[in-house]
């Protein structure tokens, strides 16, 4: 080294700074990864903290929700490609970094961030959340991912669909493997449909409201709300679409409890229910699985313009309070327990109409929580199983000879819906149910291709909806 070099001034420490929506976006990340929560619990109470801070605008809000639930939603294809970059098996590189590579690597591949501004951003929180040393590193991979498109990336790193179609689509479309063959097989027919179902759960879902009858109709919030706010639903004749996303929670007919945040499936498969032809009393009705109260809300109302009365259980003493609250102000007479509906305090055979809504893999639902398809496990499903049966066999009972039960899944996986439903009715497990399928979809009037039925599945590529499932049954003796 010369004497010139030896004294050039060495270059001043430059302290990182925090970009508060990065920081955000990486702390619901993390919050995800490490206390196994949900974006869509987890992001709100950020997003207003920072707000109240002062940190942040509507941009600022649209971009951190953008980042994170884009960065769940591709979390599989960015593995893929980040795995392409390094010299490890991604196992060994630290979560929190993977965290900040996923979450650069969206805004190169799945945003129109400038280059050069997501690569300098993601760098600049490394250096924040995980020191100089390790943002070397992210530096280095973002380089790497910033030399080809998205399409150019996948086309490397995903197999040939010829080879391995399930393993193909697996990796572009972002889904675990074992969702996409369930999927697969709950649709049936070649690769248009799966991949457009694939694709639609890795869009946005639109904010749909339900307004509860005898409180405000749609009608009347459409005009509140204005065109260019909201549309109509497609298909229920209580939902109202927010065209412009923003907070449901500033709406007053939301922050009133006469209207609420309710997917247009689940709104179908209560009115179903509710509109289900009886012979006799039309008085009792029964949520058994009510948490956390949407579907119960919709029915108590209904039930109220008929003078009947809505029962809702809810197992857990949580969802239960998120009941209640969804149900204050319920223009008709109502009570919320707290019970276990496989061992339920009421008598059998009192109800006209029971919904049970089963806990279950939410696989119908993976466009609001795109995190659940890394969360779940083929296992899972042998978890529910009996519980699912006992939660039918019990409504069954629960319900008068000639009343119907809806039997509800947010889950379009045939092991959580028909396969329930029949070895229920043949007594697999337990003595078989007295009891004969009800054809759903007359009762779901103006909602096109609803298969062979008699029961229905709905799909988010195909009706804009959450994949909810439903079996409408009648007690015969």
């Amino acid at each position: 080294m010369n004497e010139q070099a030896r004294r050039r001034p060495s270059k001043p420490y430059r302290r990182p700074k925090k970009d508060p929506v990065r920081m955000l976006a990486f702390e619901a990340l993390r919050a995800v990864d490490e206390r196994a929560a949900y974006a869509n619990l987890v992001l709100p109470p950020l997003l207003k903290k920072a707000r109240e801070a002062g940190d942040f605008d509507n941009r600022d809000a649209a971009l951190a929700t953008e980042l994170v639930y884009g960065t769940l939603r591709r979390q599989g294809t960015y593995d893929a490609i980040i795995s392409a970059c390094i010299d490890r098996p991604l196992r060994q590189v630290d979560p929190p970094v993977l965290d900040v590579l996923a979450l650069g690597a969206h805004q190169l591949l799945g945003t129109r961030i400038p280059t050069h501004a997501a690569v300098s951003a993601s760098v600049e929180l490394a250096r924040v959340v995980l020191g100089d040393g390790r943002a070397k590193f992210v530096n280095a991979v973002l380089r790497k991912i910033s030399k080809d498109d998205l399409d150019t990336w996948v086309e490397r790193v995903a197999p040939p669909y010829d080879e391995d179609a399930e393993d193909h689509l697996a990796v572009v479309h972002s889904h675990p493997r074992w969702i996409v063959s369930a999927l697969w097989d709950a649709l049936g027919g070649g690769r248009g449909g799966i991949e457009d179902l694939l694709e639609a759960d890795n869009e946005r879902p639109e904010v749909t409201l339900v307004a509860r009858p005898g409180r405000v109709s749609a009608g009347e919030l459409l005009d509140t709300l204005g065109e260019e706010s909201a549309l109509p639903g497609r298909w229920s004749p209580y939902a109202v679409r927010l065209t412009e996303g923003g907070e449901p929670g500033a709406i007053d007919a939301v922050r009133e409890g006469r209207a609420g945040v309710q997917d247009e499936g689940s709104q179908l498969v209560a009115v179903a229910l509710a509109n289900a032809p009886l012979e006799g009393t039309d008085a009792r009705w029964l949520d058994g699985c009510a948490g956390p109260g949407g579907k119960a809300a919709l029915l108590g109302a209904l039930a109220a313009g008929r003078g009947a009365r809505l029962l809702a259980s809810e197992k857990q003493p949580h969802r239960a309070r998120l009941v209640e609250r969804a149900l204050a102000g319920n223009p008709g007479p109502y009570q919320v327990i707290t019970a276990d509906g496989t061992r339920p305090p009421w008598r059998p055979g009192v109800f006209d109409r029971v919904l049970v809504d089963v806990p279950c893999t939410g696989l119908g639902a993976l466009r609001r929580r795109p995190e659940a398809r890394w969360r779940r496990r083929p296992e899972d499903l042998e978890g529910f199983a009996p519980l699912q049966r006992s939660l039918l066999r019990e409504a069954l009972k629960a319900v008068r000879v000639g009343g119907v039960v809806g039997y509800a899944t947010c889950s379009p996986h045939l092991a959580e819906t028909r396969v329930v439903v029949e070895d229920v009715l043949k007594g697999r497990g337990g003595a078989a149910a007295e009891a004969e399928w009800i054809d759903a979809r007359p009762l779901m009037p103006g909602v096109t291709a609803l298969g062979d039925g008699p029961d229905v599945q709905l799909w988010p590529h195909v009706h804009g909806t959450d994949a909810m499932y439903l079996a409408l049954l009648r007690r015969t003796a």
